[in-house]
């Protein structure tokens, strides 16, 4: 027999954040498995691609980009930080912050991994189409706003309040 209310619960076909992280599931296995010959996964990748674009963050900084916190982003760095590709540095303006800054050894593992990840993009926006690849990426930039999470959060504060 089914436990109480089971036969409520919402169908996960329904709901976007489980569609979304079976999407994000599958999609980061089709880049890992790319990216492998290089030892990193997708998301190390795309790590160093932020830090070299957002050049010498701070880790607030790094964590709004990445849309993490900090103990996370902490986490994430360990590996390289420990392998070199990336170090940690006192800003020299506010010394409780930290900087996350790219070591030539990181710039030529970004290097590596871009030439990976340039394969593996033409092939999903092949299969996907450009035009839909393109739409889902503004998409996706929308969903990761902090605009977006205010609106979320705002709502929830609205259905919480008096009626």
């Amino acid at each position: 027999m089914a436990g109480p209310g089971i036969e409520d619960a919402m169908d996960p076909a329904l709901c976007s954040n489980a569609l979304l992280r079976q999407a994000m599931r599958s999609l980061g296995q089709i880049y890992d498995d790319a990216l492998a010959p290089s030892g990193l996964r997708a998301t190390q990748h795309g790590l160093l691609a932020t830090v070299a674009r957002l050049d010498t963050p701070t880790m607030g900084a790094l964590a709004e980009a990445l849309v993490m916190d900090l103990s996370g982003l902490g986490h994430t760095l360990k590996p390289l930080t420990r392998d070199g590709y990336l170090r940690l540095e006192a800003d020299p303006r506010d010394r409780r912050a930290r900087r996350v800054v790219l070591t030539d050894l990181g710039r030529a593992k970004l290097r590596e991994t871009t030439a990976l990840w340039r394969g593996v993009q033409a092939r999903f926006e092949s299969a996907l189409g450009r035009e839909r690849a393109a739409e889902l990426r503004a998409l996706h930039a929308v969903l990761a706003s902090r605009a977006f999470r205010d609106s979320v959060a705002e709502a929830a504060e609205g259905a919480d309040g008096p009626q």
